[in-house]
């Protein structure tokens, strides 16, 4: 029985119950449940930096985007707030549009 110690999505245990096989999960606390959307954000980008096409691309970034929404919530915000502060830093700093890439800066 392959052991897998991970989050995974919510419907993952009804998923694999349709398959007919056994499975053991626990529910973690608040603290825990952090810890692993933390570590499921670096699988899930890990798998989106390997893959080859735009359609896979973009199944990655909707898992990406899936943590971020409940790492929102953990932190007792929401996405929409996320994305306010996102605009707000594009409006200061600028965003990634221009493909701008920073070779050096002269140290005084």
């Amino acid at each position: 029985m392959p052991t897998y110690n991970k989050l995974v999505r919510d419907r993952i245990p009804e998923i694999i119950e349709e398959t007919g096989k056994k499975y053991t999960t626990s529910i973690l606390n608040d603290e825990q449940y952090i810890t692993e959307l933390k570590k499921k954000s670096f699988e899930e980008l890990e798998e989106y930096v390997n893959t080859k096409t735009d359609e896979d691309a973009l199944e990655e970034l909707a898992d990406v985007l899936e943590i971020v929404h409940a790492l929102a919530v953990c932190h007792g915000s929401s996405i929409e707030e996320v994305e306010k502060i996102r605009e707000k830093k594009a409006e200061k700093r600028g965003g990634f549009k221009e493909k701008i890439f920073l070779i050096e800066v002269e140290d005084d």
